[in-house]
């Protein structure tokens, strides 16, 4: 009788800017990590503005939780030699998951300066460094997460492109996707049925925010170029009190959620903002099934 599978979940975490925020990250990690997740993704600013402070975080995760990091790693700006030493840092601390991104340039930073300018670029890299250490990786391999978009990147001349781009990452050898925002809850299904007609195979994630703030929304949309939902923002500016605000900002998350898992989504990827009341309750609301803790399962 096959194993029973259950949903996938992750969620994004950024390293803390000052003491204050490293102490309240800390009360999230340990909120999150009672919910096992599959795995939570560290970030940082553009062009590894804060990449040291990721890699301390990505290290006390290793040795001071039972969760698995996905590093995050941006390539515009940087040299191949940078991102060697990086992804040799990475796989040499303990690290097996990493997401690799094209990133966006900083202000003052031409993007053409690097030796890397797409994200299959640096999935290639990945690869190419880790072949030489399968025995240490017990002949595995380290997980590389790609990103995909459930609308138009604003880059992009179109969604096809957009698929183009995806599948090429697929090639260079990425294992899965994780989507950017989106804010319909046709978004996903449109954009796998797009990817599948098109050959990719890998499991696509939703990426999903809980949509409670109205600042957050309006900025990451603006970011994304996508159009936000009216009927949304007016729920959330109508709101009396920052409860009913929660409230209907988790409502319209949980619709999100539902409808990309029942369109098959392999699981959800939550953007915390280091924040964890919302994403339990988005998590609370869904009832999204968990596997058993470690012990409670059959012995191999």
């Amino acid at each position: 009788m096959p194993a029973r599978t259950y949903p996938a979940l992750s969620y994004e975490l950024y390293p803390p800017r000052d003491d204050d925020a490293e102490e309240s990250l800390w009360a999230t990690i340990r909120r999150l990590e009672d919910t096992r997740p599959d795995f939570v993704s560290v970030t940082y600013g553009a062009a590894g503005s804060n990449r040291e402070t990721a890699l301390t975080l990505l290290r006390r995760l290793l040795t001071e939780t039972a969760l698995k990091p996905l590093a995050h790693l941006t390539c515009i700006g940087s040299s191949r030699a940078e991102l060697t030493d990086v992804v040799e840092r990475l796989i040499g601390g303990g690290v097996r998951g990493i997401l690799a991104l094209r990133g966006d340039a900083p202000d003052g930073v031409d993007p053409s300066e690097g030796d890397l300018q797409h994200a299959e670029d640096l999935v290639r890299l990945i690869r190419h460094i880790e072949a030489p250490r399968s025995a240490q990786l017990a002949a595995g391999r380290v997980s590389v997460g790609v990103a995909a978009y459930a609308t138009r990147h604003p880059d992009s001349p179109s969604e096809e492109h957009d698929i183009d781009v995806l599948l090429a990452k697929q090639h260079a050898g990425a294992d899965f996707a994780i989507t950017q925002v989106f804010f319909q809850p046709a978004d996903y299904a449109r954009l796998l049925t797009r990817a599948r007609r098109a050959g990719v195979t890998i499991p696509i994630i939703p990426g999903v925010m809980p949509l409670t703030s109205t600042r957050r929304v309006e900025k990451l949309g603006s970011l994304a170029g996508i159009e936000v939902d009216a009927s949304l923002l007016a729920r959330l500016e109508g709101a009396r009190s920052d409860a009913e605000r929660r409230r209907a900002g988790v409502a319209a998350t949980v619709e999100l959620a539902r409808a990309a898992l029942d369109h098959g989504a392999p699981g959800l990827h939550l953007y915390t903002f280091n924040e964890h009341a919302a994403a339990l309750d988005v998590l609370d609301a869904l009832g999204l099934e968990r596997p058993p803790e470690a012990g409670t399962v059959a012995s191999l």
